[in-house]
């Protein structure tokens, strides 16, 4: 027995063993020692985790807790709806197929009427194939109170498309997804912010990595 628990020892075998386990097991792995501790820590490994059920690609941005990786429901998860003249909240709930209540709950909504006091509104996810192969990012709603993973059905939240471009770009995007070691949304999204330029995107992915490793301290 101990020579098995010997070989769980080596890195590599070990981290093989727990991304196989779910956040809530990961967080019981990491109170057995501390090599255990800093590979059950380890925010690719934390990511797989709580994105895996989903079929989630990449979670863009870093939570305020940690906490936040444990739980992988669905309702941890939601879509930005940007707000124009003649939305309301009963209509998307048609829209989106979600109860009129579900989007008042979610967005800290005591009646309809606050709607009008904001530029968009987090919509429950009813149907989890949207986040099949999708980039969300990881957002604190003021309005709402509350911290999701959201996702950008039209862009991301600046605006710009995270779909992969077309025809020429196809290369640019390719190439940067094998410098990177990311998938095609965050290629191309990192192509978009930086003009087309994939020394600027790369740079700009390094600085993002850069900040995530350092908990999004300045």
């Amino acid at each position: 027995m101990n020579a098995y628990f010997s070989d769980l020892g080596a890195s590599d075998l070990l981290r093989s063993i727990l991304e196989l386990l779910s956040p809530a097991d990961l967080a019981r792995a990491a109170c057995v020692c501390r090599l255990w501790r800093e590979l059950a820590s380890d925010r690719e490994l934390v990511e797989l985790a709580f994105r895996k059920p989903w079929k989630v690609q990449r979670v863009l941005g870093s939570p305020s807790s940690t906490g936040f990786w444990r739980y992988t429901g669905l309702d941890r998860f939601a879509i930005s709806h940007c707000l124009v003249r003649g939305d309301t909240v009963a209509g998307l709930a048609v829209k989106y197929s979600v109860q009129v209540i579900e989007i008042k709950r979610l967005n800290n909504m005591m009646s309809e009427h606050g709607i009008h006091s904001r530029e968009r509104l987090l919509i429950p996810i009813s149907d989890p194939e949207l986040l099949h192969n999708s980039t969300c990012f990881i957002e604190l709603d003021d309005h709402a109170k509350r911290e999701v993973a959201v996702l950008y059905l039209e862009g991301n939240p600046n605006g710009i498309s995270v779909l992969p471009a077309q025809r020429g770009s196809r290369k640019l995007i390719d190439s940067l997804k094998r410098s990177l070691q990311v998938d095609d949304g965050t290629a191309a999204y990192y192509l978009s912010i930086s003009n087309g330029d994939p020394r600027n995107a790369i740079r700009r992915f390094a600085e993002d990595l850069r900040w995530e490793q350092q908990g999004g301290r300045n």
